[in-house]
Formats: structure tokens, sequence, C-alpha cells
């Protein structure tokens, strides 16, 4: 017997070989992911439990049964049963498969966990595929075949994602080679390219952010969305200086004033239904650096900011992704791009600016860039009558602070659209949070004592990132509107399983879902 592939799914199934022997050549280079569960035995009961009991996925007993036992058999000598992302690697199994990763997916009872606020099982699938894919890659093999864990979506994102890292500077002989991933056993070829799609969506976000910033200036992250969105089906239009003075987007140029890079804006256009019918608006922060401006960062707090665009990255990601899944839903992406720098030109704190909409602001702060940039962009949005509008960007520290990396903030005026976002977070396992959007916020941002309508700096110093969203609010008007702060969230350090240490390229996935569950909404939702 031997494992061939059928053409129309790229599936993989066991289909007889009369002409094959009982002994085969290894073919060199390849890998095949199976799953085992574990639970405790009599698990429901109080103490004492019993030993942990081990049970194959569908796909891993069909394939022990093909290949004679030999997975159990190899299994049981390799030591204790896996935990949950723990990984066994099995050799010369069988010939079509010199080499096997058998990866414990944890309980089969996983799902959704009201506490964790997502679905646990989907996230163990992500985990155990994430840890055995990055396993068997540790062995250069060059084809990895990947059974569908039971959710084949979650199967793919967490291949394609643990696989990656950035290796675009590094000498093409040292480079770690990214295998290829096929689908075994399984015909859900959809899901399967969901997956993928979804996860080259957040890698192309981490690689847009792991960029040095030398390399990654506003034109060259022009020139980079354009290439990634050429042939997508999207379309792409520069703006230059000029064009934003002739717009009065005095903010945005404020900004980028102390930098020898000239300030970009892009306009990214997708157009998946009736092009009469309002678009959804995403706005990006794209401060391609961000040394503080005149009030200048520390070296240590100017570590990662290469990845201050991270809201940009999101949303020409995010627009490649919809438009490689031809969604039927309109995108109209709005990005700022400048750098925050110290040049002799560079806005002061003190300075005064009108914004596009005719409201002054007082620049107390110009390491408080990003929402001097948003601001500009989000009344630019209202030229399109968008169905809403939602903004990410990398804003306050003080997110980080508490959250951590385990969710992004969320602030909204408008429910449907956080439980939308909400489900769409679940789904994905990369969480959201929602913060107040109060009026208690806005006396923060609008100062008494000096003739402004607004600071960027909040006067009391508390409640910073909620106040950073009611000085967004004054540019709004009466539209729907989403806030995502990312700050938090922009670095990975290691505690999520299925992504190396280094830019995260989070919530991507999150907004693709989001959007993709709109779009499928019926018309009068």
């Amino acid at each position: 017997m031997q494992l061939q592939p059928t053409h129309e799914t790229n599936a993989w199934n066991i289909l007889p070989n009369e002409d094959a022997g009982c002994v085969g050549e290894a073919i060199d280079g390849k890998a095949l992911v199976l799953g085992a569960y574990t639970c405790e035995e009599n698990s429901e009961q109080s103490v004492p439990k019993g030993p942990r009991v081990l049970t194959l996925t569908r796909t891993a007993l069909r394939f022990n049964a093909y290949a004679c036992n030999r997975v159990i058999t190899q299994l049981k000598a390799s030591g204790p049963f896996p935990h949950l992302g723990e990984v066994r690697l099995l050799y010369n199994v069988d010939p079509s498969f010199p080499i096997i990763a058998l990866v414990g997916i944890g309980n089969a009872c996983y799902g959704y966990n009201k506490v964790e606020q997502r679905d646990e099982g989907k996230e163990a699938i992500r985990i155990a595929v994430g840890a055995a894919c990055r396993a068997a890659q540790d062995l250069q093999v060059s084809k990895l075949y990947i059974e569908n864990f039971g959710h084949t979506e979650s199967a793919a994102e967490g291949a394609a994602l643990s696989l990656w890292i950035y290796q675009d500077l590094k000498n093409k002989s040292s480079k770690t080679i990214i295998p290829y991933l096929g689908l075994y056993d399984d015909c859900d070829w959809t899901g399967w390219q969901i997956g993928l799609e979804k996860a080259a969506a957040q890698n192309l976000a981490r690689q847009l952010m792991e960029s040095p910033s030398n390399l990654m200036t506003p034109t060259a992250f022009a020139l980079s969305t354009v290439e990634a969105l050429v042939n997508v089906g999207a379309n792409v239009e520069v703006r230059v200086q000029e064009w934003a003075k002739e717009n009065n987007m005095n903010a945005f140029l404020a900004v980028a004033k102390g930098s020898a890079e000239a300030p970009i804006f892009l306009e990214v256009n997708y157009n998946g239904c009736d092009p009469c019918l309002p678009p959804v608006v995403l706005v990006g922060k794209g401060i391609t650096f961000d040394s503080g401006g005149l009030c200048l960062k520390t070296t240590d707090e100017m570590t990662h900011m290469k990845g201050d665009m991270a809201g940009a990255a999101c949303v020409v990601a995010t627009v490649r992704a919809i438009a490689s899944l031809r969604l039927p839903i309109n995108i109209r992406g709005l990005i700022p791009l400048c750098e925050n720098m110290p040049g002799a030109s560079a806005t002061k704190p003190g300075d005064i600016v009108r914004a596009m909409n005719g409201k002054t602001i007082l620049i107390g702060n110009t390491d408080n860039e990003g929402q001097l940039i948003l601001a500009d962009a989000l009344s630019y949005a209202q030229k399109y009558k968008p169905k809403f509008i939602m903004d990410v960007g990398t804003l306050t520290n003080q997110l980080e602070t508490v959250m951590g990396p385990s969710a992004t903030g969320v602030w909204t005026n408008d429910d449907n659209l956080w439980i939308s976002l909400k489900a769409a977070s679940i789904h994905t396992g990369d969480r959201v949070w929602r913060l107040p959007l109060w009026e208690d916020y806005c006396p923060q941002v609008t100062p008494s004592h000096v003739s402004v309508d607004l600071t960027n700096v909040p006067e009391t110093g508390t409640g910073i990132s909620s106040a950073v969203a009611a000085f967004l609010s004054h540019f709004i008007c009466y539209h729907r509107w989403i806030h995502l702060d990312t700050f938090g969230v922009m670095v990975e350090i290691g505690e999520t399983p299925y992504l190396r240490a280094g830019m995260s390229g989070r919530p991507t996935r999150t907004i693709i879902e989001f959007l993709a569950q709109m779009a499928c909404k019926p018309p009068d939702c």
C-alpha cells in the first residue's frame, strides 16, 4: 500500500497498491503530523485519579493500522504519553513517511471556555500542530503533511504561523527551511485554504513589522503594499506630502516634520460587492519609526519602535486576505505613513496645529504622535460615508501594563460591533477586551486653561488609554466606530507556543474573521 494524493482536493487517502512490496525506500525530507488526545482515567471523579489514557485521532488510528501497529509500538517505547504540545518523533514507521511527528492535543472535550474567552479546542490544535511542525522543521524536512486534528482551519493556522521566521536579510546558505504544507487524509480543502490565508496575512504583518526602519521607510512601506496587493484585486493610491497639505492634514504633517523621510498617505481600495454600497474603512497607524520626536525616548524604549507601524501592517495584511478570499464586502484602507524624529524642523512641545476637521490641538508631548496622525485619517474617512470605521494602532504603553500580551484593547460606540469582534476573537484565539469610552475621560483631552479644542496629553495622567480613545472620538462625527490599541500585543515574547519571539502581527486574524463574519451576515443585520 502507498499514500497517494487525490487531485481534486489535494487531500491524502490510503489507497491499495498491489505492486508495492513490504519494504520500500524512504522518501527523504518528508514528515507526517498526527495527533493523540490525553486525559486522566476516571477524570470525572474526585481523587484518586487514574493514570493518563491516550487516544489516537481517527487519522492516526487509520495510519497506525496501515503501518501494522508500529505507531503505537514506538509511542509506548518513547516514554510517558505526551501532554498538550509535547511531540514524539517516530522514525521509519512506514516507508511513505520516514518521520512521524505525533503530538499531544490535550483533552478531547475542550471547547468554548467562558472564563478564558476563547475556544480552547481550536487553540489546543494550533498549539499542538505548531509544536509538531517546529520539531519537524528542526530536522530540515522539505515537506510536511498534516491531518485535520478535528478542525482543518486551525491546523493550517498553527502550522503556517509556527514555521514562519524573519530571515530576509540572512545569507541564503544559513536560512531555515520553510517546508511545503499539505493536508493529509481530509477533504476540507476550503478550511485548509482559509487557515493558510489567515496565517499568511499575519505573517505578512510580522514581516513588515520586523523589517528594520532604515529599510522600511514610508516610501518602502508603500512599495511593499503595492507589491502585496497588486495581484489580489485591490487598488493602491499613493498620496504625497503636497496632497496632505491641500487636504489640511496639519496634525499628520506636524508629526512628519522632524524627519528627512517624506510622509505618504496610502489609500487601499477593495470592492467585493456593489461599489455603490458603503465600505468598511480601516485606518492603520503607520509610524515606521518612533524616536519620540523632541521628547526623545530612551534607547530601551526605542528597541521595538520599528514595529510602531503595526496598525498599518495589520490593515495591509487584512486587505490582502479579504481580497484573496474574495469576500463580498467593500474595504477602504487609510494609512498615514511617516517617521517621528527630532530633526531641525521637528514639532515642539507647546505647538498648536489645526486638524483636518478644523479642531485645534495642543501638542503637549511629541511622543504622543499616534493620535495626531490618526485624527486626520479619521476625519478623511468621513468622505466615504462608511458602514463603520475601525482604527488600529500601537497607541499607549499603559495598555501593556494593564493586560500584557494577553489581549488587544477595544473601545467602541456600538455594542453590535463589539459583540461581533468578540465572537471573532473567540474563534481565532487572539483575544480582545473592551474598555470604557465614557464621558469622564473627555475633560482630560479638552483643556480649560488653554484656548484650544484638544490636547494630545491627558491632563490627569490617569486612564490614559481611554483618554486617547476619547481624543479620537472627536474626529468620528456620528459614525459607528471601533478603536483597537495593540501596543500590548505588538511583541511576542514566547508565550504563544505557535509564534516565535519577535513582532507578533496581532490581531490580524481576528480582524479578518470579524470582517468575514460581517460579510456573510444577511443584508438587514
